[in-house]
């Protein structure tokens, strides 16, 4: 593929974005026809099909797979370029990727916010996701920082904390426990509780809590995120082992009671996160100093779940 020119590999990385030759046309200003000239040409340079349909519907092949992560790395690496050119020839600003876990999802963007706020030049891009894909996003080198509360064990990395997390049991307000002074773990054992999805460090970080004090909780009815363990909490089928952040508000309102269980909360951390290699750019560099210094203090401003 010695002859694939940036321009194909632009199109071909928006393509595998979308998966919709109409929108990759759409997002890079071009025909339809145009986006599907220069995949068909990249085809020819690869000796084998990049994309595939199934219906009306656009897939890549493992081959596809490839060439778009080869492609994002590309466009990331040109993009690091000019802003490094930018930054010696004194142009503020500069474009700054983030990725945050789910559950960071509560509170980065206040955050974001505020260094905006210092920084106007700044051009933001922030993705939240699970943490399997954060952390691909973090070796495709597609973002500069991660926000997660732990860091990845399959890559080498520069990880460092910058606030606590804190994790609490909560229940629905009328529960036969939200009145309580003080709940013994041993209580809980009968209860339901509403659990997070294999994988989930919240789930992880629970069951090392259930074995600490000694209990196996009967009843587990496994959910798919925090939004979604939350409402079922509200309507009354279990309680659940939660971040704090991501109950603040609800708990603030009434919609939720932290229960003030014995060794709750559970204090782990947040942590900022780079690939060991990956030279970090002014703006992403002082984003990372900026969470080191000013985060707890912010994240601190907002109550994290009262009992």
């Amino acid at each position: 593929m010695k002859h694939v020119t940036l321009r194909q590999l632009k199109v071909f990385e928006a393509l595998s974005r979308h998966l919709s030759f109409s929108r990759a046309a759409e997002e890079l200003h071009l025909t339809q026809p145009a986006v599907s000239m220069q995949v068909k040409q990249i085809e020819e340079q690869a000796g084998l099909p990049l994309t595939e349909m199934v219906g009306k519907k656009v897939f890549l092949t493992a081959a596809g797979e490839e060439v778009a992560r080869h492609a994002r790395r590309i466009a990331q690496q040109l993009r690091e370029a000019t802003e490094a050119l930018d930054a010696i020839k004194g142009v503020r600003g500069g474009r700054l990727s983030v990725g945050a876990i789910s559950t960071a999802k509560y509170f980065t963007p206040r955050l974001l916010m505020e260094f905006r706020r210092r920084k106007p030049g700044v051009e933001l891009n922030l993705s939240v996701n699970n943490r399997e894909t954060v952390v691909r996003q973090l070796a495709d080198n597609e973002i500069d920082l991660a926000i997660m509360g732990k860091p990845p064990q399959e890559l080498t990395t520069v990880a460092e904390a910058f606030a606590d997390h804190p994790l609490v049991i909560v229940a629905a307000p009328d529960h036969p426990l939200a009145g309580s002074q003080q709940v013994a773990p041993t209580q809980l054992a009968e209860e339901t509780f509403l659990i997070r999805e294999s994988g989930s460090g919240t789930r992880a970080t629970m069951e090392r809590y259930f074995a600490d004090v000694g209990i196996a909780p009967l009843h587990l009815f496994e959910m798919v995120g925090n939004e979604t363990v939350k409402q079922a909490v509200m309507a009354g089928l279990g309680l659940a082992f939660i971040s704090a952040h991501s109950v603040a508000l609800e708990c603030e309102v009434g919609r939720l009671v932290r229960l003030p269980v014995t060794g709750t909360p559970v204090i782990r951390r947040w942590y900022v996160v780079h690939r060991a290699e990956k030279s970090l750019l002014p703006v992403a560099e002082t984003f990372r100093e900026f969470l080191l210094a000013e985060a707890p203090g912010l994240m601190a401003d907002r109550p994290v779940g009262k009992r």
